[in-house]
């Protein structure tokens, strides 16, 4: 029987292959809903509202051309939604089959109800603490700040900003919905009115779920069905822009609906924490910068203080025989070398690789023993002694990154020789078209097994069944774990997700048309994507490559000047771009500005 109907709202800024998952998952939980589908797509480039006309063109879908926030762009669809419920669905989600209906059945048997929102997890199937919060007044808010929420989570004083203390297995009566699921009544939101705009992005959700109870209306937490959020796609966690757009947001609210004194004491102890937040967010980006560098320059100084006494000793018959001054402007000048040297090769790219460093070391050294021998004979050094610190650096700087990686610290990570070892769960000929695609887009995978998504495992091409995956995993020593979206239900993937509950597994989810695999790990990182169609320049080496293209052609322009401007018209125009290019405001090469083209995948570059 199909319940009322539904209307869902997604909101779309430049996550083209996460909403095409999320619209994958909607209309299969659709099917069992009379639903009305909006996209309103906030002014993209990645090529997103191209993909929902040729694959959904039964999405009602509104483009605007320019980014007028969240709020803004879902109040558009809800004005036009006929549906007795909205439900308010981030970009970056899948939700089960059984979802749609689950939620309706719930709010039609609980008339006091004016939102709802369900138990979400991550892109590694943990859960998501945001599911279910309090209302952040100045207390909650300073508990969460200075850490005592997360000390203190099973205690109703400290943990009331995620109400950690209760139960995410119940259902309970909440103060405050996510905005990446909030399911509301039509009639409750004619009488709180839309989402305020006031908020660009971020606590607009708080405010409306506020605006909820004011109306006397509750929202429930339900955990009878579980949805995926990846999170953070458009916007880091960590970053300092988020930063001062969430804390802003829970400015606005205060000043809003708190009293005078209490907003003024709220507001003052949010701009205390975007200060705190703030500068701790660009001193640990700047010690992660920063930390491999300084342990490398001084694992190079300790060699050449622990060489230079010995070569001495054994050439001279004593320590003193290069000039103080020598010594120490010579080896500082060695450290900078080799430390440009390894940078400019690739010796400080995260995830580390090995070779990179020898190439750094071994290119630096040239460079080292070119200049020696173009100083005069009273500023060498030695050249033996550059000789036996780049074997001392080339020895120990490997040794030295192998030990950091095993502290476990993710700054320190190493690209090993191994590949990923995968699982893949799907019916024989996804998996082989699957297979097809990740061999030719990620040398650096193993399919180390098949999977079938039913209960029956005649064929031999399987190493077994979903049931028998936890064993799969465990003896196959599994890194990740790719369903084929085609053969099995969302509410399948989730509960295979929750029932693993292996934090070191990765997940991801191939697409049903099987041209792209998407999935994120992390708040921090954007979503990894296998695609067929995937441009080098987003490779660190590259864009590295491609500035010193620009440096090194900018230089020598800059030499020809005198000839330059005789002969090329618009010569201050010229003289400009290129000390631009030069000092890397400006590149030599860019973009094509072809409308809707697919940047996705591109970094960002100048003009």
């Amino acid at each position: 029987m199909a319940c009322m109907k539904i209307s869902v709202v997604i909101v779309n800024y430049n996550v083209k292959h996460f909403l095409e998952q999320c619209l994958n998952s909607v209309f299969a939980s659709a099917k069992h809903c009379e639903t009305e589908v909006f996209v309103v797509d906030n002014n993209s480039v990645d090529g997103s509202c191209s993909m929902v006309k040729e694959k959904f063109p039964q999405v009602k879908l509104i483009e605007n051309k320019k980014n007028y926030g969240f709020s803004y762009a879902n109040n558009q669809a809800i004005k036009e939604a006929k549906g007795e419920y909205v439900l308010l669905l981030n970009p970056d989600t899948v939700i089960e089959e059984k979802t749609l209906q689950s939620v309706c059945d719930f709010m039609d048997s609980h008339s006091d109800a004016g939102g709802l929102g369900v138990k979400m997890i991550d892109g590694k199937g943990r859960f998501l603490p945001e599911s279910k919060r309090g209302l952040p007044t100045p207390e909650v808010a300073f508990y969460k700040i200075f850490g005592l929420a997360k000390l203190f989570p099973r205690s109703k004083k400290y943990g009331k900003y995620h109400l950690t203390y209760l139960d995410k297995d119940q259902t309970h009566i909440v103060d405050v919905l996510s905005g990446a699921f909030m399911l509301l009544i039509k009639e409750c939101l004619d009488k709180t009115g839309l989402l305020d705009e006031a908020f660009f992005m971020y606590g607009e959700d708080i405010d409306m779920s506020y605006r909820i109870t004011l109306a006397d209306y509750k929202n429930y937490y339900y955990p009878g069905t579980t949805i995926i959020h990846y999170k953070g796609e458009s916007t880091k966690k960590g970053s300092i822009n988020y930063v001062l757009v969430f804390y802003n947001a829970m400015i606005i609210f205060a000043k809003k609906h708190f009293s005078k004194k209490h907003a003024g004491t709220f507001s003052a102890l949010i701009n205390f924490a975007i200060y705190l937040r703030a500068a701790a967010a660009i001193l640990y980006r700047f010690v992660r910068s920063i930390i491999t560098p300084i342990i490398d320059a001084l694992v190079i100084l300790s060699g050449f203080a622990l060489l230079t006494p010995i070569w001495s000793n054994h050439i001279f018959g004593h320590q003193d025989a290069y000039p103080e001054d020598v010594k120490i402007y010579g080896v500082i000048s060695y450290v900078i070398i080799w430390l440009f040297s390894l940078l400019f090769l690739g010796g400080y790219d995260k995830p580390v690789k090995i070779k990179n460093i020898f190439k750094g070391i071994g290119v630096g050294a040239v460079i080292i023993l070119v200049l020696y021998s173009l100083l005069p004979v009273e500023l060498r050094f030695s050249r033996a002694l550059i000789l036996l610190g780049s074997a001392w650096t080339i020895i120990l700087l490997p040794i030295i990154r192998f030990l950091l990686y095993f502290t476990g610290r993710s700054i320190f990570n190493i690209n090993l020789p191994g590949k990923k070892r995968v699982a893949i769960v799907g019916n024989k000929k996804e998996s082989n078209n699957l297979v097809n695609l990740l061999n030719n887009n990620n040398p650096k995978i193993k399919i180390e097994a098949f999977v079938n998504p039913q209960n029956d495992n005649q064929d031999n091409f399987f190493a077994g069944t979903v049931e028998q995956l936890d064993e799969i995993v465990r003896i196959k020593k599994i890194d990740e774990i790719i369903f084929c979206a085609k053969n099995l239900k969302s509410q399948q993937i989730i509960n295979t997700m929750l029932q693993l509950n292996n934090a070191k597994l990765d997940y991801k989810i191939a697409s049903p048309d099987g041209i792209s695999v998407i999935g994120s790990n992390s708040i921090n990182t954007t979503g990894e994507l296998y695609n067929i169609d995937i441009n080098s320049i987003v490779k660190p080496e590259n864009q590295r490559n491609k500035r010193m293209l620009d440096f090194v052609f900018s230089f020598f322009m800059i030499l020809l000047l005198p000839i330059l401007i005789i002969i090329t018209p618009g010569r201050w125009k010229m003289i400009k771009n290129l000390f631009r290019v030069f000092y890397g405001s400006r590149s030599f090469v860019g973009y094509c500005n072809k409308k809707d083209a697919d940047t996705s995948l591109l970094p960002k570059i100048k003009p």
